[in-house]
């Protein structure tokens, strides 16, 4: 299992849990993006890890894509 095989329907559910706000998939890195929280959750096993602590911190360069 990977980031493309979550389920759509899950993906319009999910929101950041620091900021309430949308989130991106990014497949290329496993990763949910938050770009108000300037977060990146990461995926693994094909399940989103929703845990702040566990989120990367986005570039202000990754912010602004």
């Amino acid at each position: 299992m990977n980031a493309q095989t979550i389920d759509p329907k899950l993906l319009e559910l999910l929101v950041c849990p620091v900021t309430k706000g949308p989130l991106e998939l990014s497949a290329n890195k496993a990763e949910l993006i938050s770009k108000s929280a300037k977060l990146a959750y990461p995926i693994k096993d094909g399940i989103p890890i929703m845990l702040e602590v566990q989120a990367r911190v986005l570039s202000q360069e990754e912010c602004e894509r």
